[in-house]
C-alpha cells in the first residue's frame, strides 16, 4: 500500500532564477494534442458554470469554452453555431447520433463527460466518434489512474481529464471509497502522459493560484475549474442577494450527480442510485476577469520561483517535498 497525496500535502521546492520579470512567463499550453491556447484555464463543463457571457471571456483571454449537455438538442445546435470551430461541446456514452451531428455543424470537438471514464463502453464509444470523425478532438475523462489514461489516449483520446472526487460539490469519495488524491493522480497520469504526448487536464480541487501552480508542475497540461468560476458575475449559477456577502450576492453551485441537479434534469434520482453530490449557495467573489487576472497572476510569480519561463519548463525543474498538515498553518498569515 503507497502513500497518495493531495495538493495540501506537498510543496514545491524554489528554484534557480533567471527570469527577470514576473510577466516575462509564456503562459501557452496544450488543451489537445491538435489544439494550442493563450493560458492553462479551462472552465468546466457543467450547469452552473458555463455561460455565453462567460464563454466570450475565456474566449478573450485565449481559452476556449466547453459547453455542458445537460440541456437540450436545441441550445446546444444554437451554442455551436454562435461559437462554431472555438467551441467544444459534451456527451455521456448514450447519444452517439446526437454528438455526430453537432460535430458536423462545426463544434471543434467533443467531451465525453461520465463519473467513470475508465470502462469498456467509453472506450468504444471514443473508437465509434474517431471512426466517423476523425479530424475532430476528443476529450475523454474522468479517470484518476496511469492505467486509464493509457487506455483512453489508446482508443483515440486527444486529452483525458483527470479527476475522481476532488470537486468542491461531489462525494463520490464518501458514498463509494473509490477516488485517488488528486495531486498523486495527476502525477501518475502525467508520467505516461510524457510518454504519450496527450495532455492531460486536472479536473477538480482548485481552489486557488497555488492549486494551478501545484497541478501544472505535476504534469497537468490545463486545470478545469467548477465552483471559482461559478462564483463569478458572469457564470450560469442561478443568482440571488445577500447583503451579509461582500459582493452583496451570491450564486448556487451543484454537483451533476446531487440530488438537486438530478430533480431538476432527470426528474429525481435514478432507481437504485444514489446522490453522489450536493448543491449549495456561496458568496460572489466578482468577475471572471477578476479571477483569471489573480489565477494568472498566480501562476507567473509561481513560475519564477520555480525558475521557469513557461509551463513545461516548469514541469522538467519542479522538486516537490511531502509536507505535514503544519505547513499550510505555517503559510498562512497570522495577522492577530
Amino acid at each position: 500500500m503507497r502513500t497518495a497525496y493531495t495538493f495540501d500535502d506537498v510543496a514545491l521546492v524554489p528554484q534557480f532564477n533567471n527570469v527577470p520579470s514576473r510577466t516575462e512567463p509564456d503562459l501557452a499550453t496544450w488543451l489537445t494534442k491538435g489544439r494550442k491556447i493563450e493560458m492553462p484555464l479551462v472552465c468546466a463543463n457543467m450547469d452552473t458554470t458555463i455561460s455565453e457571457e462567460l464563454a466570450e471571456i475565456l474566449l478573450k483571454h485565449g481559452s476556449v469554452p466547453i459547453f455542458h449537455r445537460f440541456t437540450s438538442m436545441e441550445e446546444q445546435i444554437l451554442w455551436v453555431k454562435k461559437f462554431t470551430s472555438k467551441t467544444y461541446i459534451s456527451t455521456g456514452i448514450l447519444k452517439i447520433q446526437e454528438a455526430r451531428d453537432l460535430l458536423d455543424l462545426g463544434a471543434a470537438g467533443i467531451c465525453i463527460d461520465v463519473a467513470h471514464g475508465h470502462s469498456d463502453r467509453m472506450i468504444r464509444f471514443i473508437q465509434e466518434l474517431k471512426r466517423s470523425h476523425p479530424d475532430k478532438e476528443i476529450i475523454a475523462g474522468n479517470v484518476c489512474t496511469a492505467m486509464a489514461y493509457h487506455d483512453l489516449v489508446n482508443a483515440g483520446a486527444d486529452a483525458v481529464k483527470v479527476g475522481v472526487g476532488p470537486g468542491a460539490a461531489c462525494t463520490t469519495r464518501m458514498v463509494t471509497g473509490f477516488g485517488i488524491p488528486q495531486f498523486t493522480a495527476i502525477r501518475d497520469c502525467a508520467q505516461i502522459a510524457e510518454k504519450l504526448r496527450v495532455p492531460l487536464i486536472a479536473d477538480g480541487g482548485i481552489r486557488n493560484s497555488r492549486d494551478v501552480v501545484l497541478a501544472l508542475a505535476a504534469g497537468a497540461s490545463t486545470v478545469m475549474i467548477g465552483k471559482l468560476f461559478a462564483m463569478t458575475k458572469e457564470s450560469a449559477a442561478p443568482k440571488r442577494s445577500n447583503p451579509q456577502t461582500p459582493k452583496g450576492l451570491e450564486a448556487k453551485f451543484r454537483g451533476q450527480a446531487s440530488e438537486d441537479f438530478q430533480n431538476d434534469f432527470y426528474g429525481g434520482l435514478k432507481e437504485k442510485t444514489v446522490a453522489e453530490g450536493i448543491d449549495f449557495w456561496s458568496a460572489v467573489s466578482g468577475t471572471a476577469d477578476e479571477l483569471i487576472e489573480t489565477l494568472l497572476g498566480g501562476l507567473r510569480s509561481g513560475l519564477t520561483y520555480g525558475g521557469a519561463r513557461n509551463i513545461k519548463e516548469l514541469q522538467r525543474k519542479a522538486e516537490f517535498m511531502h509536507v505535514t498538515g503544519t505547513y499550510i498553518k505555517e503559510s498562512m498569515p497570522r495577522p492577530a
